[in-house]
């Protein structure tokens, strides 16, 4: 009964939300989304999922500024024996965005820190510490209308030769596909 609540009252945001996007300019704007992928190269994760949630300004028609968060979970897989652990990304970034046209394609980026969050160690059959954090990426090219954006994005963390076991490198990267909705606040 109480999770029938929870998906009437979150379709019911959802299509107020809907409505209020109808008669507001989307100048200002929280985007909300999901993405997936798989893990780059595949030596100490299978794949990817996550959510985003990003404020976007745009500046001018048809560049968007502003600042991105989430969380992105990596799935760890054995390598030659190296029983990798599951960790996640929490980045915090500026976002930017080039629209050239009201709908159709957009390119844009996230760029900031990332930290890394999960188990202290990289894998559970090892000694070796992960480390906190890194440069982190997140370019994406993409569709979108006056409320959704779907994209193909590639995320990348830098953590230089921390977390290394042996010939593995520690590595926080992905390609995979995104969808966020635009929410908008008004002028």
């Amino acid at each position: 009964m109480k999770t029938m609540k929870n998906l009437i009252l979150g379709l019911g945001l959802l299509a107020a939300s809907s409505m209020m996007a109808q008669s507001e300019r989307m100048n200002n704007m929280i985007k909300v989304g999901v993405n997936g992928g798989v893990a780059l190269p595949s030596t100490n994760a299978t794949a990817n999922a996550g959510v985003d949630l990003a404020y976007q300004k745009l500046v001018v028609p048809g560049f968007g500024l502003g600042f991105a968060t989430g969380y992105n979970h990596f799935f760890g897989k054995e390598n030659d024996g190296i029983k990798n652990n599951d960790f996640g990304i929490v980045p915090v970034a500026a976002l930017v965005h080039i629209y050239p046209g009201k709908t159709g394609f957009y390119l844009g980026s996230d760029i900031g820190y990332g930290f890394l969050v999960g188990d202290e160690k990289v894998a559970s059959n090892s000694n070796v510490d992960r480390p906190d954090g890194g440069l982190y990426i997140k370019p994406e090219l993409g569709w979108h209308n006056r409320h959704w954006n779907f994209s193909v994005q590639y995320t990348k963390l830098f953590t230089g030769s921390k977390g290394e076991i042996g010939n593995q490198n520690y590595n926080a990267s992905s390609l995979g596909v995104g969808i966020s909705y635009n929410l908008p606040l008004g002028k």
